[in-house]
């Protein structure tokens, strides 16, 4: 079956709720996403969960410190919304893009329910002529469901309508609880890439190998060896 580089999962939430907590938060500040070639016209945020609870502090690290911003906290409905998610949450953001704006294509890689990380995405202010382009495919994430992007796809935005679009993203780390939900909702995974990198391919590997065995580092030999240990592996599987 093909692999699922988005879902719409089975939580729905009250829409004008979501809207009475995105006018209170409309009163910070949007901070610019600090990828600008990514985008053009503007894609900016407002951080609700982030390092320290820092209402200005919108980079998404591993860090075990993120609390929520003072926004969050005025925010009743949100605060129920998240809390439905039965896993630790992360970097939690509303992300505006402008009417007429556009985020170019591009991969967030390590972010998706294979690598320990799923990226959720709450559609508040949207529109039919608001589509995301997936893999090729586009698709319409609509308003107060909850939507899973495997951020590590080729993925980009376009907003034709005359409004700016908002959503309330969730960065959550896989659980027990967050499978079972994935799973409940058809979700199908992507096999581990066979090189441990999905750009390493049969192609390209005795390439990369050679180039490796260039270096002096006692870390590229090791790694030329395990990349060679697979391919030799996989010609033998080869049928001849």
């Amino acid at each position: 079956m093909t692999p699922s580089s988005y879902l719409k999962l089975p939580l729905s939430f009250d829409l004008s709720r979501l809207r009475q907590d995105l006018d209170t938060a409309m009163h910070a500040k949007w901070i610019k996403h600090f990828n600008t070639r990514d985008y053009v016209k503007d894609w900016s945020c407002i951080p609700l969960r982030s390092i320290d609870g820092g209402s200005e502090h919108i980079l998404p690290i591993e860090s075990d410190r993120y609390g929520n911003t003072s926004i969050l906290d005025a925010c009743p409905y949100f605060i129920q919304v998240l809390d439905q998610f039965e896993c630790e949450k992360t970097s939690v953001r509303l992300m505006s893009l402008e009417a007429g704006g556009e985020i170019k294509e591009h991969r967030d890689q390590g972010t998706c329910l294979e690598d320990g990380i799923a990226r959720l995405h709450i559609p508040i202010q949207t529109s039919p002529e608001v589509l995301f382009r997936i893999d090729g495919e586009e698709v319409h994430f609509s308003a107060g469901d909850t939507w899973y992007l495997n951020a590590s796809c080729l993925h980009g935005v376009t907003n034709h309508s005359s409004l700016a679009r908002i959503h309330l993203m969730i960065d959550c780390i896989s659980n027990p609880w967050l499978e079972t939900l994935f799973r409940q909702s058809h979700w199908q995974p992507r096999s581990a890439p066979v090189y441990g990198d999905p750009a390493i391919n049969d192609e390209n590997v005795s390439a990369i190998i050679a180039q490796l065995r260039l270096s002096s580092s006692e870390t590229a030999q090791m790694m030329a060896d395990q990349l060679h240990t697979i391919y030799a592996q996989r010609q033998l599987k080869k049928p001849t």
